[in-house]
């Protein structure tokens, strides 16, 4: 297909495709490889992914890779505080379309634990956790229209402590006004360490955000994914 007109930051590397199934399988590929070269390397290995409509053909293609998933963890960037079984669950949206066949055996870590708000479970969140070997391997990353990526909202009033990059915790409730529900996401640091990031995006829309995220890289607060749009990310998308 024709590449898109969009200007990136040097090292930020660009695939697309003309539908959405195509990126999907080539996003899996590389996903896939990055695994099992650290699994050669590392007893175990560790996939960040994000929830949406957007990875649904990402995790049907990774999730039939022929890797030991037994060996692999599996953790969202962010979660809403809703129970699993909820349509706004992210759990269940990893449990129904990425743990299943081949990735059924992968350890899941969740994000969302006992607690009617964020805060009440962050520290049962921290404890499911603390298993996860830093830096983390692998982390797929979405983005919204506003600028965000996982549950960093320009409008949460916690997100100067979620992004900032000397905070050395691993999680932090979000409550963004703009959102329906409170959520608990990974912090900056936590995200912006992984080996391999990806930014995996759909729409021309998105294309147009990415645009605007890039015309002025340094004001991170008002565009939260611009923290990752820095050498070594890899940029997938589909109109």
């Amino acid at each position: 297909m024709r590449m898109p007109d969009i200007r990136l930051p040097e090292g930020v590397g660009f695939h697309a495709d003309d539908n959405a199934g195509g990126v999907a399988r080539a996003l899996a590929s590389t996903v896939a490889d990055v695994l099992a070269s650290r699994l050669e390397q590392a007893p175990r290995a560790s996939l960040v992914v994000s929830g949406g409509s957007t990875p649904l053909p990402f995790f049907k293609a990774l999730s039939d890779a022929d890797l030991d998933w037994s060996r692999v963890d599996v953790v969202l960037a962010d979660e809403r505080w809703v129970p699993e079984g909820d349509p706004a669950s992210n759990t269940t949206l990893v449990r129904n379309n990425l743990l299943v066949g081949r990735a059924a055996k992968a350890r899941y870590l969740a994000l969302k634990q006992p607690g009617e708000i964020p805060d009440q479970g962050l520290e049962a969140v921290r404890q499911a956790l603390s298993v996860l070997v830093l830096p983390v391997d692998v982390v797929i990353l979405g983005m919204g229209n506003d600028g965000h990526t996982a549950s960093l909202f320009p409008d949460a009033p916690e997100l100067p402590e979620a992004m900032d990059k000397f905070n050395t915790g691993l999680v932090a409730a979000m409550t963004p006004e703009s959102q329906p529900q409170p959520r608990v996401t990974l912090t900056r640091a936590v995200l912006a360490q992984a080996r391999f990031t990806a930014l995996h995006l759909k729409g021309e829309d998105k294309l147009d955000t990415l645009r605007r995220a890039c015309s002025a890289l340094d004001d991170v607060f008002a565009m939260p994914v611009r923290a990752f749009l820095k050498p070594g990310l890899e940029v997938f998308w589909s109109p």
